[in-house]
């Protein structure tokens, strides 16, 4: 079993130990406005008040800019759960947000190609 400082507390057999709603105490809605494909970046300023293991993990990940779906990933946690912590760390204001560049196009068709271009190149 892992300890508590080494990130997410996980049971090889067991999976998870904490709940994920529990790490967002209950809340299912965030504050802001994001959705899975939001850019959030670290202010660099000073989180007031209390902040988890998680919180503290997000502000690491975070040094550059990450989409919600990624810190999601890279948490294993579900994303209404990460955008509830992200939230709570934009509210206090240790994170800035940014919406997606294709925001008012999603099915951009050179976006698209960009994408299955850099999927292929992975594979």
């Amino acid at each position: 079993m892992a300890a508590p400082q080494d990130g997410p507390w996980l049971d090889g057999a067991a999976g998870r130990l904490v709940r994920p709603y529990t790490v967002s105490n209950g809340r299912t809605r965030p504050t802001a406005a994001l959705d899975l494909l939001s850019q959030v970046m670290a202010t660099g300023a000073k989180a007031l008040g209390y902040l988890g293991p998680e919180h503290r993990q997000v502000l690491d990940l975070c040094r550059g800019p990450l989409s919600v779906a990624e810190i999601a990933a890279h948490l294993r946690l579900p994303a209404a759960v990460t955008k509830v912590l992200l939230s709570d760390l934009v509210d206090c204001g240790a994170l800035t947000t940014k919406p997606p560049a294709f925001h008012h196009n999603p099915t951009d068709r050179s976006l698209l190609e960009r994408v299955l271009d850099g999927l292929r190149r992975q594979l």
